[in-house]
């Protein structure tokens, strides 16, 4: 039986796709990332976008689940971060 997990360095350069970086970075410029792709993702940034209920909510659900992949992602970069400081 096969694992369908990806390996850790295959996550890593998701992660860092999420944010547009590339190796290697610092976890200033990770942080700037960070920062930028919450603040675009951010659900309720588009309350004001639509007086749609359903679009607002389709759009509110992205935003959540971006916000959520955002969240992993930065996690797993710092832990790398950490690691490779470790080393």
């Amino acid at each position: 039986m096969t694992s369908q997990n990806p390996s850790p360095s295959t996550a890593v350069e998701q992660a860092m796709q999420v944010f547009n970086l590339t190796a290697p970075f610092s976890q200033r410029t990770l942080n700037l990332r960070y920062e930028e792709a919450r603040r675009t993702w951010y659900p309720s940034r588009y309350a004001g976008l639509t007086n749609n209920p359903g679009k607002y909510m389709e759009m509110y659900k992205k935003g959540e689940a971006k916000t959520k992949e955002i969240q992993a992602a930065y996690q797993l970069l710092l832990t790398y971060l950490n690691t490779q400081q470790d080393t």
